[in-house]
């Protein structure tokens, strides 16, 4: 009727509802795309232009649900399926559902994984093809031991750690996990370099650099063991902020890396404003080099560009002798994945760096089909 009006609200964070009295789903949907239309133009804030998105669920009375309860969880469904498929907006479908449901249980249980010591570590073994100067060098990489689901791959709950803003939370309990391990096995005669992977959100906190600072402090890590690898894509986000931050940890002394280098939008003669050290080759060209002369030919480019940028290069996803011996010829510095090691324990580790082949003189790492 003509005494309807629109209310909105809060729901905590960055989520709000907008409630639309007599309005069906064509109309919700104009309402959306509005809304993000005006989101999207640009804003300044104490003198910086921000750039602001948003994704819409939408859930209709009474299709979708009579209770009030009901609508808003359909919404918050839809609203993270928008997310996903990056569309902006989104109506809630009953075929996502379960699936949906699933998952934002899994978000729930999540904001207790660090509370309740639930999130481990695992390290894969990464090998200097060009002198490694007797140093040692692993990835850490996060796990999620669910109590009731078991291990939960990071491929299922990072993504939605980074959408809430919790990847914070996990980040920090990483740095401080990774930080004092490295610290430990040096002081147990291990030289070990440990990378830790940073998110988008990670690399826009302005407080972060301080607090990686103060995790070197409290567990007597040298900055230059640690390396923070940071994916293309995150830089591009905000290359301004990005910058700035990785401008500050690199005063630090830690070295900073590129992950995933070939999956975005970047080229390496962007990459010269960035204050990096490393360069990460995909895995998903590594793995199809040996059979693939196009991906073999990305992969060389990258590596000749890159060194004479002064940019070492890390092939990651290598799991044959061929691509092995390939990299090698073609002047890679450096190489991880299965071929070399799965990720593995603490202890485990340890016990790996100190026996295993892979870890002697560059002279006497196994060439083609010599792997012990």
């Amino acid at each position: 009727g003509t005494d309807e009006v629109d209310i909105v609200a809060r729901l905590g964070g960055d989520e709000f509802a907008l409630l639309l009295p007599g309005k069906d789903v064509a109309d919700a949907q104009r309402f959306a795309y509005a809304m993000q239309h005006a989101l999207e133009l640009p804003m300044t804030l104490q003198g910086h232009v921000v750039d602001v998105r948003g994704s819409i669920g939408i859930a209709v009375f009474p299709e979708h649900g009579t209770e009030g309860s009901t609508l808003l969880r359909r919404a918050d469904i839809a609203m993270y399926a928008a997310k996903r498929d990056n569309c902006g907006a989104a109506v809630w479908d009953q075929g996502e559902d379960k699936q949906s449901s699933d998952r934002l249980s899994l978000l729930s249980d999540l904001r207790k994984a660090v509370d309740n010591d639930e999130l481990t570590l695992a390290y894969q073994p990464k090998v200097a093809l060009r002198g490694g100067g007797g140093e040692l060098y692993a990835e850490a990489l996060v796990r999620w031991r669910h109590p009731t689901r078991g291990l939960v791959a990071p491929i299922e709950f990072i993504p939605f750690a980074e959408q809430t803003g919790y990847i914070r939370a996990i980040t920090q309990w990483v740095l401080a996990h990774a930080i004092a391990q490295c610290a430990e096995w040096r002081f147990d005669g291990l030289p070990m370099n440990v990378s830790i992977n940073l998110s988008a959100r990670d690399l826009m906190d302005a407080t972060l650099p301080d607090r990686f600072a103060a995790l070197l402090q409290r567990h007597r890590c040298a900055a230059q063991w640690i390396a923070l690898e940071i994916t293309e894509s995150a830089v591009l986000d905000d290359p301004a902020h990005a910058i700035r931050n990785l401008e500050r940890l690199h005063a630090l002394g830690c070295r900073l890396a590129i992950d995933d280098y070939g999956t975005g939008y970047s080229s390496l003669a962007y990459l010269r404003r960035l204050p990096v050290h490393e360069l990460k080759i995909d895995k998903s060209f590594v793995i199809g080099m040996a059979a693939d002369a196009s991906d073999a030919l990305i992969v060389r480019s990258t590596i000749d560009l890159a060194h004479n940028m002064g940019l070492s290069v890390v092939a990651e996803g290598v799991e044959d002798d061929a691509t092995l011996d390939r990299l090698r010829a073609m002047g890679c510095d450096m190489v991880q994945g299965y071929l070399l090691s799965r990720p593995l324990g603490v202890a485990e580790t340890a016990v790996w760096m100190r026996g295993s082949v892979w870890t002697r003189p560059v002279s006497e790492i196994p060439t083609l089909r010599r792997v012990v």
